[in-house]
């Protein structure tokens, strides 16, 4: 379990670094900081990385990707662990968590936990565990574009065909919804570079326009 010190962030208000091109709007701010994978540049102060997928299990197994912040792991790299206890060892002490709740709204079973991308996942956990007053979400573009690639693609390449792409799109969003609707009493607060967005927006959703294009 995450230590105490977590929920006396200051100000109540945490911010969530997605994989999304418009994370580069993200700037130096207060609160609580967590990356979804690794931040897609250099971020002080990030509290604890979050991770769901085999394939980041596999390259940090493999050494070919290193992770030196705290990790809370979903249901995936908790089977990883299980069936690599050499490797589990030797990571023990990064681990702070297995989170492994999944929402009725994402799916059922594994497909549901597929379903459940790292932005998701974070939010969630956050949203869920630490309860803060106020949530910012930057690089979460699959909720304001029709853009699902993510920066972790550099070094983890994934299937972003137009195909997969429209599919993911309209899974991913139906969840971002579930969640801002399950936490009504979070302020949620997404960055990006326009405020078109594309889910009907919830009355705890603001959205904040960055001059700067990502």
């Amino acid at each position: 379990m995450l230590s105490g010190d977590i929920l006396t962030m200051a100000n109540k208000v945490a911010h969530i670094i997605g994989g999304g091109h418009s994370s580069n709007l993200y700037t130096p701010q207060k609160g609580l900081k967590v990356a979804c994978n690794l931040p897609p540049f250099e971020i002080p102060n990030i509290k604890f990385s979050c991770m769901v997928d085999f394939k980041m299990m596999k390259a940090l197994t493999e050494g070919s990707v290193t992770n030196p912040y705290p990790w809370v792991l979903g249901l995936r790299p908790k089977m990883w662990m299980e069936k690599n206890p050499s490797f589990h060892m030797k990571v023990a002490p990064q681990i702070k968590e297995f989170y492994t709740t999944l929402p009725p709204y994402a799916g059922k079973g594994g497909k549901g936990y597929t379903n459940l991308n790292c932005g998701h996942f974070a939010t969630h956990y956050v949203s869920n565990k630490l309860k803060p007053e106020e949530i910012h979400l930057w690089g979460f573009d699959s909720i304001m574009d029709f853009d699902i690639r993510s920066r972790t693609d550099f070094y983890l390449p994934s299937d972003r065909g137009n195909m997969n792409t429209e599919r993911l799109s309209a899974t991913w969003r139906k969840i971002f919804k579930g969640i801002f609707e399950e936490f009504g009493d979070i302020q949620y607060v997404i960055h990006h570079g326009h405020n078109n967005i594309k889910i009907e927006k919830p009355k705890n959703l603001d959205i904040v326009v960055h001059k700067k294009i990502a």
